[in-house]
């Protein structure tokens, strides 16, 4: 089943349930999908990488405004940020944990033969696209800074 279509199911199992945030976060999630399948040049329909791509940009989005809103004390915009957060994150693909991430790049470092912080960029390029959705830029970046120090 397609993203839009899930959304779709979703959206009607939280208005039945009257579940005001979830129906919220999804509403935001189908009109992103939209935005995209609309912009000049995209096709009718989004594929999987697309579709995760515009998953990951709310979310960095939800967490961005989440931090502001606690710097600033704001609790009950910060609840809210939370909320829709989660439920964006059930769409997304489980993060990868701390060790998983750092077999995963040890891999890379082996066959890209990075040796130095020089060759950063031939393992980040690969990470980023293989890990899409599991792990987000800042982490990758800084452990792959740690393995080539």
């Amino acid at each position: 089943m397609s993203l839009i279509k899930q959304i779709a199911e979703e959206m009607k199992a939280a208005m039945k349930s009257k579940d005001k945030v979830r129906l919220e976060s999804l509403r935001a999630i189908k009109s992103a999908i939209m935005l995209a399948q609309t912009e000049k040049g995209a096709g009718a329909e989004l594929n999987e990488d697309e579709e995760l791509k515009i998953l990951t940009k709310l979310q960095k989005q939800r967490k961005d405004s989440l931090a502001i809103y606690e710097e600033q004390n704001r609790e009950d915009l910060a609840a809210d940020e939370r909320a829709q957060l989660a439920v964006i994150e059930t769409f997304l693909p489980q993060p990868l944990s701390e060790q998983e991430l750092e077999d995963y790049l040890k891999k890379v470092i082996a066959e890209t033969g990075a040796e130095s912080a020089k060759d950063m960029g031939k393992v980040m390029g690969r990470a980023s696209q293989d890990l899409a959705g599991r792990a987000d830029g800042k982490t990758i970046s800084a452990k792959v800074r740690a393995l080539l120090a």
